[in-house]
């Protein structure tokens, strides 16, 4: 199924059911054979996985992965390519297409339908619903592992670790879940329209926390309030969240931890963010 990466068929095959390609969905599709084949490869997806594909364009990934998995759910938010994808994965007898928003369905039931296999996902995203799309799924505890293409710099942020400056609230979130795996960059002459910015691949495979967590709408309230205000210190940037503790206290809590009072948010791995949230929970009750 090389010929749906190839420029001039896909061109010729979008002409011929007068598509045109929707900025607001987030539409780049690969026209790069060997992008979509690495894709799949490294997803680790197998006869007794289940795939979750979301905004499957034309099918060039679609195709890479039937052979190799037990069924492919697609799901494509765009009415205008489910004729186009009847055609295209007409040969596939394990591929379902849903037509649909992903932001919407039932991912519990989508993940039952799969049953008895193992639910994983693997997707080149649309740039504009990567965040809540990665935390739907993350959040859902649905599917064993998560493969996908998003911008580099969203990449980054997903696989970065304390200390570094791509690291924020949303990386101590895909940690906190699984252990995240950045695999390949892909250059904007892969697509087609080329996009003005790189992409990734990345690989999370879904874990228990690495650190007890007792109180996880606590934690969370505790990172995000870290990150609220990146240029200030962690106890300035903790009252966005915890007003209700003054500044000086806040400041004794990061020291009896062990930190530098001056310290930010960023510097602060998973295990600190969970001593921190104790303590402020603590606090909070005394």
């Amino acid at each position: 199924m090389k010929e749906l990466c190839d420029i001039g068929y896909v061109k010729a095959l979008l002409g011929s059911y007068g598509f045109r390609f929707s900025r607001s969905m987030g539409q780049n599709f690969l026209i790069d054979p060997t992008v979509p084949e690495r894709i799949a490869a490294l997803s680790g997806a197998d006869e007794s996985h289940a795939v979750l594909e979301i905004g499957p364009g034309v099918g060039a990934l679609t195709a890479c992965l039937a052979p190799l998995a037990g069924s492919v759910t697609a799901v494509e938010l765009d009415r205008d390519l489910a004729p186009i994808l009847q055609k295209t994965l007409s040969d596939f007898k394990n591929v379902r297409i849903i037509q649909g928003d992903i932001l919407k369905l039932d991912l519990a039931a989508l993940a039952a339908d799969m049953a008895p296999l193992t639910p994983t996902v693997c997707a080149n995203l649309p740039y504009n619903i990567t965040t809540p799309v990665l935390t739907a799924l993350l959040d859902s505890g649905l599917f064993s592992s998560v493969t996908v293409m998003v911008q580099r710099e969203v990449a980054r942020r997903i696989c970065a670790e304390a200390g570094s400056p791509d690291y924020g609230a949303f990386s101590v979130f895909c940690a906190y879940h699984a252990r995240p795996l950045l695999l390949f960059d892909v250059p904007p002459e892969s697509f087609i329209p080329a996009p003005k910015v790189w992409s990734s691949v990345v690989r999370m495979d879904v874990s228990a926390p690495p650190v007890p967590i007792e109180d996880e709408q606590h934690f969370f309230r505790t990172v995000r309030a870290a990150f609220a205000q990146r240029r200030k210190t962690l106890a300035n940037s903790l009252q966005t969240g915890f007003s209700g503790i003054p500044r000086e206290r806040l400041t004794e809590i990061i020291v009896s931890l062990g930190h530098d009072p001056r310290v930010r948010g960023e510097a602060l791995t998973l295990a600190d963010f969970a001593a921190l949230s104790e303590a402020l929970k603590h606090e909070a009750g005394a």
